[in-house]
């Protein structure tokens, strides 16, 4: 699964994670009747994030480290839809290979959304979802559309908040992945933003040469349908930035 660009213009997320190359497209009709456990919300593992700054041949080095402590009842949760994919649904389905085109499709899309170039998510959003992003963008103050950048080096940690699978009235089948991300971003934010909850900051550096980043999360939920003859195609469903896009 990989992200590219193809001109200035145009942005097209390239999706293999689990038949062949992709293109996002806006989803069918909304599933229901889920399979399984009922949804739970996405998991917030414990994690320890240490940071540490040396001197270097071009000048200070940094380093994040993150430390995950998962629930292993998650984890086997999710272990489980995967296997029923794989079975199921597609038998080359690969964790990894998702969860690389996730990120990258995450940077991309976020990218757009704090540059306001909306028009170029149509194949990469849901139109739902995109119209609700419309109004919300353009009510957010500066500094904090900037902080729904993330750079694909700055994300600094990734996993699976639920794995769902749906068929509806029609018989269709569909598979629902939320993808939960952390990200360092430089923006100027306050030490507080609306609703009183503090935003985790990471210095780098000394006193002379110190670089403050805020540590930031966001979830977003990719779905593509599963039905015999139904193309490939994976659309982000649902777009959250806490504390930044209420």
């Amino acid at each position: 699964m990989a992200l590219r660009c193809a001109g200035p213009g145009r942005v097209r997320w390239l999706a293999r994670a689990l038949a062949g190359p992709a293109r996002l497209l806006p989803p069918p009709a909304a599933a229901s009747a889920p399979l399984g456990p009922a949804r739970l919300p996405p998991p917030r593992p414990s994690a320890r994030f240490a940071s540490t700054a040396g001197p270097g041949p071009e000048g200070p080095q940094r380093r994040v480290v993150v430390v995950r402590i998962t629930s292993p009842i998650a984890w086997l949760r999710t272990r489980f839809y995967y296997l029923l994919i794989r079975l199921y649904f597609d038998q080359e389905f690969s964790v990894e290979e998702f969860t690389r085109g996730a990120k990258q499709a995450f940077s991309v899309v976020s990218k757009l959304l704090s540059q306001r170039k909306l028009d170029l998510l149509d194949e990469l959003v849901s139109p739902e979802v995109l119209q609700v992003l419309k109004e919300k963008i353009s009510l957010l103050p500066d500094s904090h559309r900037d902080a729904l950048a993330a750079d694909i080096d700055s994300i600094m940690y990734t996993t699976e908040g639920d794995v769902r699978i749906y068929y509806d009235d029609d018989g269709r089948k569909f598979v629902s992945i939320l993808m939960c991300f952390w990200y360092l971003n430089g923006a100027n934010l306050p030490d507080e933003v609306p609703g009183g909850a503090k935003v985790f900051q990471i210095v780098f550096g000394d006193e002379s040469t110190k670089e403050k980043k805020h540590l930031l999360t966001a979830n977003y939920e990719f779905q593509r349908e599963f039905t015999e003859g139904a193309k490939p195609d994976w659309t982000i469903t649902r777009i959250e930035h806490p504390r930044l896009l209420e």
